[in-house]
């Protein structure tokens, strides 16, 4: 890889650390569960994603590089979608208990 191109990968990389903070901490309470779904859809498409291109770079040999990194990509994907869904029963779970004390 080129050293231009390595440095301007990893100042991209680095602004979009920053404005992915930087945004995250100033959404308001209201629609932290709106935005997890948007995410919970993102990492369905990365799931969707991995799948075909790990299937596509294994061509009945063993698996190369970017077959393991589809891989470990389907596995963070699934990790965030479960635990997306999980925080958001545990929140509705939260405003069904208020509704039904009233």
């Amino acid at each position: 890889m080129e050293l231009v191109t390595l440095i301007g990968a990893i100042t991209v990389f680095l602004l979009a650390i920053f404005l992915g903070f930087e945004l995250i901490t100033k959404v308001p309470a209201t629609l932290h569960t709106p935005l997890m779904s948007g995410a919970n859809a993102i990492s369905g498409i990365t799931i969707v994603g991995a799948l075909i291109f790990s299937n596509t770079d294994y061509n009945g040999g063993s698996p190369g590089l970017a077959a393991w990194l589809a891989f470990f990509a389907l596995i963070l994907a699934t990790i965030n979608v479960v635990g997306g869904f999980a925080v958001t029963n545990r929140m509705l779970n939260m405003i069904a208990g208020k509704r039904g004390g009233r």
